[in-house]
């Protein structure tokens, strides 16, 4: 590699679990050198990347596990720039390349030489990742918990267990739950409550994992000025405002309020031709698939809050379900998408929300009506 120092201009990084292939080219975007790393020895791995040309553009793709190879190569003072997966799949298939390992890190590394940066995504710094990882264990142990909830109705519904329970997880349900896995009054088949125990268990320490969680981030959450101010905003409590900021890390990052939904998977896409029917749901149109899945779940949780809270939250959610009778996950869907403008403005803004919205700066003041609705002047009546 020391031979080469001079001609390399940058490289491109396929990333594996246990190695990399790696493909570097000159300024002309000819290939000076292929190489392998193997990343289980850390200190070689730190050595070989030591060898490399400093400052030159890495490009690597945003995979699963980008994240502590980026460090170590920004350490060696490398630049690192993150790529786009899916438009470099289409990329691949546009040039009909065959995916092999040679070939992938041969395309990362002419993304340097595009005329401009469509393909990059944002690399997080290592402390935003740190808050992901502490909030996303959360979301997924309530993930789990809703699963587990699901098991223990689908052994209900199997073999024709009914309660009167609003709230089958409540005080009085969980209660119902034990004594039925105690005594078994219904005669389940052994099987059956076997399995009904073992869920219950589960959502037991899950209940319980859950609790510890909490108290945790609580403790370690600490009051940012940027959280106090999402806080404000209905259905938003200090975790979801901490998922909030660390999933988005920073506002500027997008360009306005439709970029963030886009992103937060909250920006309805239409399949749809011809012309709208205004008796029945939009057709066609779906979420799409490619963003942040713990952003959309956040807003999502946020919405039902809001629509808890009442106000214009719940007048939005009845106008788009009929009153809560038909298309809830719609409704919730469209009150997501109002807090995500609402999420944007607070925050690029860092201002507090309010109920009513500020009027707009350059616009005028309504202006006093000074006739009556007969054109008569509004002053007391008096006798002539």
């Amino acid at each position: 590699m020391k031979k080469i120092t001079s001609k390399v201009a940058c490289a491109g990084m396929d990333v594996h679990y246990k190695f990399s292939n790696v493909t570097f080219r000159d300024a002309g975007g000819i290939v000076v050198s292929r190489q392998r790393l193997d990343h289980p020895d850390r200190q070689q791995l730190r050595q070989r990347l030591g060898q490399w040309p400093a400052g030159i553009p890495v490009v690597m793709e945003a995979s699963f596990g980008w994240g502590w190879l980026s460090d170590l190569m920004e350490a060696a003072g490398l630049e690192v720039h993150l790529s786009n997966c899916f438009k470099l799949e289409q990329m691949r298939k546009a040039r009909g390349w065959v995916k092999t390992n040679k070939k992938d890190a041969d395309l990362v590394s002419l993304l340097p030489f595009e005329s401009s940066d469509w393909w990059k995504v944002w690399r997080a710094p290592p402390e935003v990742r740190n808050q992901r990882e502490q909030m996303r264990f959360r979301g997924d142990l309530v993930g789990l918990q809703s699963m587990v909830k699901n098991r223990i109705h689908a052994i209900f519904h199997r073999h024709g267990i009914f309660h009167e329970f609003s709230d089958l997880f409540g005080a009085h349900g969980r209660k119902f739950l034990v004594e039925l896995c105690l005594y078994n009054p219904v005669q389940l088949p052994t099987q059956a409550l076997l399995a009904l125990r073992g869920q219950v268990k589960l959502l037991e320490h899950l209940r319980r994992q859950l609790a510890d969680v909490a108290r945790t981030l609580h403790r370690q959450l600490a009051a940012t000025p940027l959280t106090m101010r999402l806080k404000t905003i209905p259905g938003i409590g200090l975790i979801l405002a901490h998922v909030l900021a660390a999933e988005i890390g920073r506002i500027e990052r997008f360009k306005n309020h439709k970029a963030l939904a886009s992103y937060s998977l909250l920006a309805p896409r239409a399949d749809d031709t011809g012309q709208e029917d205004p008796r029945h749901s939009p057709q066609g149109r779906h979420l799409g698939l490619r963003g942040n899945k713990t952003l959309k779940w956040a807003f999502i949780e946020a919405a039902h809050g809001a629509v808890r809270s009442g106000g214009k939250w719940r007048t939005l959610f009845d106008r788009a379900t009929d009153g809560g009778r038909k298309d809830r996950s719609r409704g919730y869907i469209k009150v997501a998408r109002e807090l995500v403008k609402v999420v944007y403005a607070v925050w690029a803004k860092g201002v507090d929300y309010q109920q009513t919205a500020p009027v707009r700066p350059g616009r005028r003041k309504p202006k006093k009506k000074s006739r009556s609705g007969t054109g008569q002047l509004l002053h007391p009546m008096v006798q002539a």
